[in-house]
């Protein structure tokens, strides 16, 4: 019986822990270089390889946003940034955020290197969904 009640908990215990959905948060302005254009890119390329069947079921999503905008402005104020920028957001079931900053690798690999970045985009997705 402990063994029983001691394997629910621990079920119960991964489904709070689990992440509620993931979104994929792609800033820029309105001038945007190549580097910026290939990270966005990479990511969505990312989402429809890896994770299509977690967008139709809604638990991963990709916002694009443009900073330079009314729309945007408040957003990107939140996260603190005022240039290019990806993040992985986990979000819980309260709505609390976690938020993993993916700028440095995509400005180092997205251009040069897009399987190295699809990689490292790959696993902090997959990471953040647990």
């Amino acid at each position: 019986m402990k063994r029983v009640l001691l394997s629910m908990v621990a079920c119960m215990m991964t489904l709070v822990m689990q992440a509620q959905r993931v979104e994929v948060r792609y800033f820029h302005g309105k001038q945007r270089c190549i580097t910026c254009r290939s990270i966005e890119k990479c990511a969505k390329e990312v989402l429809e390889e890896s994770f299509a069947s977690q967008q139709k079921k809604k638990k991963i999503s990709m916002k694009v946003i443009d900073f330079s905008t009314e729309q945007g402005k408040p957003v990107a104020a939140d996260h603190k940034v005022s240039f290019s920028s990806l993040f992985i957001v986990k979000i819980d079931k309260n709505g609390k955020e976690t938020r993993t900053d993916l700028t440095r690798q995509g400005f180092q690999y997205a251009k040069r290197n897009p399987g190295e970045f699809k990689k490292i985009l790959k696993e902090e997705i997959t990471k953040a969904l647990k």
